[in-house]
């Protein structure tokens, strides 16, 4: 039986991918001076699992070059070779090597040779340059490993190894260029070692190993697999004799002569024995598809039961007790399997804050700064969809701290503070929502150049705007107050787009700033995209939802509160402060209960920082509702940001509150 291993691509590259982010933020927290010894064994592990799963599924041009770095790596552990900051920047572009050489293989296209070929040539400049391992070392860790006469090694794989395609044999080769190598298999079928299937038998390898070896050493070669079987590992007191040797075949070709006694049968189930690790995996890797597809079947599940609920509302008490409790439990256990299922598409922010500390850390370089990042928060929990959608939002603000806010040291110095400038990342939840601030200790905003850039630009802007008015003008299209043009910043491309991403994903952004003291970007994000918490209201005899992160507050207005502007309709007072008024039946084109504004409610809402007032008929009631698509599975409709079904059955139109706010201010300024 063949064993078709492309199958299981996805998962190795999704682990070498994830095993690369892990050698990149190790390395960043590299302290060249103290180098942390198990902070470098986590680098070499990483990479050696890299080599091992790319030598197994046959990506020889990344087995070959991991193997090169993981060679630095070794001299890097066993205290050879002194960890230096030109050191850790090699290795960081050579992870970024390894990266294109991963991905090339994943999109069957080819690397970038030149770039490869270049980080393969410093590599190996590096190891050629290594000076004597004694020279300037203590002498115990100059001092050679006293020899070993060698190790009796019992190793069995867990049935998930062999499922996950990856070949136990690869180990048995690696142990036989160590020295002396004898092996029993054991397994269900004897009648050849070519003959075993793998998926259908658990096989048990004792393996004795004769050699001046170290044990360490020997645990190296199972560190790729140590979570996935059983092993035990015990020095030899006398070597053994040699046994005959038997010659592995794969592929028509001697593959390794090791030495075996026999193939031993053994029983028919698997033996009992006590995991080294945990057998049964702790998490299982799911499609985001299945995932989503989960999700809408729990929404249908909510709005039938909110459906049967309501037709409940009519019955006897007394009469249908039984079926009004059993109704109650049903709704008690929808909701808890709501949000269990809305938790599954839940990460930690960490997935997106990981991407900073490395691109911190060049970007610092090339503007010839010195920058610390702080993160807080990193587990703070936010939906997959509005994770991946808020990382390039993100990547301006911190890029845009870095080059326009933290000064250069120079200059630090001179204003009389730290010289190594600080970018702070947080996240946290407030309310039904998320919070992430993006600061810095830089140098501020400039009122007075921005101000004169806007003015430059043709943008409406006077002196007497709060700074608050000022700060919103940076978000303006194709804003920039960059003097020269760089591939950093300059183009006046980048807040604009900010500020339209998180508003597309329902959300508001705000900017302060001291200056001399740096600035701050506060992003208000909903956990989910998939559930709205929102206010229903009725005008005439259709039904809204409004957001209620939108919502300020509601009131039934009096007469002298409603005033006409020429040219720009009806303005409301409230508390001395006018609002633009939005009858919501002129907007969609519906008959109103009651048309004038005093007879009925209005809503204020707010997004951008501006408010309106949306005249309704009744406010109804305050819900959670399950978010539709109204372009997928209709068109896009202007005002309208999705839909949802009621209890009743009906279609119930979510408003979009920014679309509305800033059509409405539009029409006033024209």
């Amino acid at each position: 039986m063949t064993i078709d291993l492309a199958r299981f691509h996805a998962a190795f590259f999704e682990e070498s991918f994830e095993g690369l982010d892990a050698m990149e933020s190790s390395l960043l927290a590299l302290d060249p001076g103290t180098a942390d010894k198990e902070t470098i064994n986590a680098i070499f592990r990483a990479a050696h699992s890299i080599k091992g799963g790319s030598a197994t599924f046959g990506f020889t041009a990344v087995a070959a070059f991991t193997h090169i770095l993981e060679t630095l790596l070794d001299q890097m552990r066993s205290g050879t070779r002194e960890v230096t900051q030109d050191l850790v920047n090699r290795l960081l572009k050579s992870v970024d090597a390894v990266r294109d050489l991963l991905e090339a293989a994943r999109d069957v296209r080819e690397p970038n040779l030149e770039l490869i070929n270049a980080h393969r040539r410093a590599l190996e400049d590096t190891l050629a340059g290594a000076s004597s391992p004694a020279a300037d070392l203590p002498a115990v860790i100059a001092a050679p490993l006293p020899p070993s006469r060698g190790f009796r090694i019992q190793f069995t794989p867990a049935p998930s190894l062999f499922r996950s395609g990856n070949d136990p044999r690869h180990i048995l080769r690696e142990l036989a260029s160590l020295g002396h190598l004898e092996v029993e298999a054991h397994c269900q079928e004897s009648a050849s070692f070519r003959d075993v299937v793998p998926e259908d038998c658990h096989l048990r390898w004792d393996l004795t190993l004769h050699g001046a070896v170290d044990e360490a050493t020997v645990r190296e070669v199972f560190a790729w697999v140590e979570d996935e079987c059983t092993l035990l590992i015990e020095s030899l007191a006398e070597p053994k004799p040699t046994k005959p040797v038997l010659t592995l075949i794969e592929g028509g070709k001697a593959a390794m002569p090791v030495a075996v006694d026999k193939l031993a049968s053994a029983p028919a189930r698997q033996p009992e024995r006590k995991p080294a690790g945990n057998d049964a995996s702790s998490s299982i890797r799911v499609s985001t598809e299945k995932i989503d597809q989960l999700i809408n079947l729990v929404g249908e599940l909510v709005i039938t039961q909110a459906m049967l609920a309501q037709q409940a509302g009519g019955l006897d008490p007394l009469i249908c007790e039984k079926l009004l409790a059993g109704l109650s439990q049903l709704d008690r256990n929808t909701r808890q399997l709501q949000e269990s299922v809305m938790s599954i598409r839940m990460l930690p922010m960490e997935f997106v804050f990981s991407r900073f500390p490395r691109m911190v850390h060049d970007l610092a370089g090339k503007l010839g700064k010195q920058v610390r990042l702080v993160t807080v928060g990193e587990s703070t929990e936010l939906d997959k969809g509005l994770i991946e959608k808020i990382a390039d939002p993100l990547t301006h603000l911190v890029r845009n701290s870095l080059d326009h806010g933290i000064e250069t040291t120079e200059a630090r110095l001179a204003a009389g503070k730290d010289p190594v400038g600080t970018v702070r990342l947080s996240a946290a939840h407030q309310g039904g929502s998320i919070v992430i601030e993006i600061s810095d200790d830089g140098r501020g905003l400039n009122r007075e150049r921005i101000l004169a850039k806007a003015r430059e630009s043709g943008l409406s802007v006077s002196d007497a705007m709060s700074d608050s008015e000022v700060w919103q003008l940076i978000f303006a299209n194709g804003f920039s107050t960059a003097e020269v043009v760089t591939d950093v910043s300059g183009r006046g491309v980048g807040m604009d787009v900010v500020k339209k991403n998180i508003l597309s994903l329902g959300g508001q952004v705000e900017l302060s700033s001291v200056a001399g003291r740096g600035a701050t970007v506060t992003i208000r994000l909903p956990l989910t995209l998939a559930i709205l918490d929102g206010m229903s209201i009725r005008v005439g005899e259709e039904i809204f939802i409004v957001p209620l992160n939108c919502v300020v507050e509601s009131l039934q207005p009096s007469s002298d509160q409603v005033k006409a502007v020429a040219g720009t309709g009806r303005v409301v007072k409230v508390r001395n402060e006018y609002l633009p008024l939005l009858p919501l039946y002129q907007s969609f084109g519906i008959s109103a209960e009651h048309p004038d504004p005093h007879r009925g409610v209005l809503v204020l809402v707010e997004s951008e920082g501006k408010k309106i007032a949306v005249q309704v008929d009744e406010l109804v009631a305050q819900q959670q509702v399950v978010i539709k698509s109204l372009e997928a599975n209709y068109r896009r409709v202007r005002g309208i940001s999705g839909a949802t079904i009621l209890g009743d059955g009906r279609v119930a139109l979510i408003l979009d509150v920014g679309g509305l706010v800033r059509d409405l201010h539009q029409r006033a300024a024209a």
